[in-house]
């Protein structure tokens, strides 16, 4: 494990930060330079509390409700209420890494410096990371404004005391995690309830580890169809740098040159050299463009996700230097909606041309290989259902793709009447990516096994290492038997980065 710390200051938190925070417990610290950020925003919420100053959210109520004022001996209340109030979601369970990727995220935006809490605040969601106190956050909920209230909510209430959160696994009621965990639970303070609920980190923490497996996973799907081009004996023509210097997108160009490294020196590529064929199909021919395309997709999520870890999404937002507090919209969640319903239309083309060369590789007149890669057909069935079970996932994807934040339904009586519905747009995108990685699973497992129908003749080096991970695990196909569980070790693979590490050996980093 890393034991090196993670500083949040608002400013400098990436993607990888989060993953090793999320997903490995990495130590979260918070430097002296942004504790003093923190007091001087907290310095103005009390002044304008002093000065009987008129603030939303510290002394209104909130929606609807903001012009409605609230008495000071009622200031700590209205912040408990609130909580209370909003932790009304429902439905599965975030996963630990997305919750702690968010507590992480709310740290960091409250560590900015524009919130007006104090350091005890940002200080407790520290503590329960590094503790590893995981509020129960259900998934569903949230229109994505203001803010992702009801997920943040209940993470909060665990900072109350309250609410439930998993403790070394445990599931607990939340005073006894606190306690278990020696942490103090805090009493809310003026505006910091609306400051713990109000933002995007909910769907922003989904997209941020969303787009890391997604760049992780292009490689797999590289390395996928060099393997059923191998297989389906293709030509490597299409990937020569010329053709793609003149079309210059840059992921296009960058598959083409990967795709290359991948089958640099294979025998079976050199056995068929002379065999007449003019071109292969679209899914062999098109991987650059295709592949290429979602690449940047992705990467064009990587920086908007980016931006918005760092950023500030609370209303009202704090400028101390001015000494102004201001009523603003940072908290909509637009930015992260439309890069998340980008990222599982970009994904799910994945999925699409992989199981169509699922599809050549078990039919006999595409692939020239034997029926659904079984010598025993008719007796045996082979690989027939792989393909069954990509087309099921590829299909299923055509549905979590449209779009969630083409949809706006208003509320708290139409005050807040256009929201994003991003944290749906980011759940969504999170169950495309899991089914595309079923549907390369699928497609490694096709493609390994007709590689081995064609022996002696062997595949480039980079694919020979990978087809020996995958028959550390999984045995070449002679009689039939499970395939859910050769699909399943196959997924162990590629989750571990195994498959992508042995061909990285022999090819150097792919996505240069």
């Amino acid at each position: 494990m890393n034991v090196m710390t993670v500083e949040i200051d608002g400013e400098t938190l990436t993607i990888e930060d989060v993953v090793q925070v999320a997903r490995h417990r990495q130590k979260v610290g918070i430097p002296q330079q942004t504790r003093e950020k923190i007091s001087r925003s907290r310095e103005i919420i009390e002044k304008a509390l002093q000065e009987n100053r008129t603030v939303y959210g510290v002394n209104t109520g909130f929606g609807d409700l903001a012009s409605i004022s609230i008495g000071k001996e009622d200031l700590a209340k209205l912040q408990v209420n609130l909580i209370r109030s909003h932790a009304a979601g429902v439905g599965p369970l975030f996963n630990h890494d997305v919750v702690r990727g968010m507590m992480l995220l709310r740290a960091n935006a409250l560590a900015k410096g524009f919130s007006g809490v104090r350091e005890k605040v940002v200080d407790t969601l520290v503590d329960m990371l590094n503790e590893s106190v995981v509020p129960v956050v259900p998934q569903q909920g949230s229109v994505g404004s203001s803010g992702d209230l009801a997920p943040l909510a209940h993470m909060a209430l665990v900072l109350m005391g309250e609410g439930d959160a998993f403790y070394d696994g445990e599931l607990l009621a939340g005073k006894d995690a606190m306690e278990r965990a020696e942490i103090e639970p805090i009493s809310l303070g003026a505006k910091e309830g609306v400051a713990l609920i109000n933002g995007t980190q909910p769907m922003t923490a989904v997209g941020a580890l969303t787009i890391h497996d997604s760049l992780q996973l292009i490689k797999d799907a590289m390395i996928a169809a060099s393997m059923s081009l191998e297989a389906l004996r293709g030509t490597r023509a299409a990937f020569d740098e010329r053709i793609h210097l003149i079309r210059p997108h840059e992921g296009q160009k960058t598959v083409a040159s990967s795709m290359l490294a991948i089958l640099q020196d294979s025998e079976i590529n050199q056995s068929h050299a002379e065999c007449g064929k003019v071109q292969d199909a679209y899914s062999l021919r098109c991987i650059p463009q295709v592949l290429g395309a979602s690449l940047d997709s992705m990467r064009y999520v990587r920086s908007v996700i980016e931006v918005e870890l760092n950023s500030a999404t609370d209303n009202p937002l704090v400028f101390p230097k001015e000494g102004d507090v201001l009523s603003g919209g940072n908290f909509h969640g637009q930015p992260v909606a439309l890069v998340m319903d980008f990222l599982g239309i970009a994904l799910s083309e994945v999925a699409n041309i992989a199981e169509r060369r699922v599809n050549r590789l078990v039919n006999p007149d595409l692939s020239g290989l034997p029926a659904f890669l079984t010598t025993e057909g008719g007796l045996e069935s082979g690989l027939m259902i792989a393909q069954y079970t990509a087309a099921a996932l590829v299909s299923e994807n055509k549905t979590l793709a449209h779009p969630a934040s083409v949809d706006s339904i208003p509320t708290s009586a139409d005050q807040e009447d256009h929201v994003s519905m991003g944290t749906i747009a980011a759940r969504k995108a999170m169950q495309i990516l899991e089914n595309v990685r079923n549907v390369i699973a699928v497609e490694y497992l096709c493609a390994a096994q007709g590689i081995t129908l064609l022996e002696p003749m062997k595949p480039s080096s980079a694919l020979e290492s990978a087809l020996g991970v995958i028959r550390d695990v999984v045995p070449p196909l002679e009689e039939d038997r499970i395939i859910a569980k050769d699909i399943h070790e196959v997924r162990e693979l590629m989750d571990s980065g195994t498959i992508i590490a042995e061909v990285e050996e022999v090819t150097g980093k792919l996505l240069k």
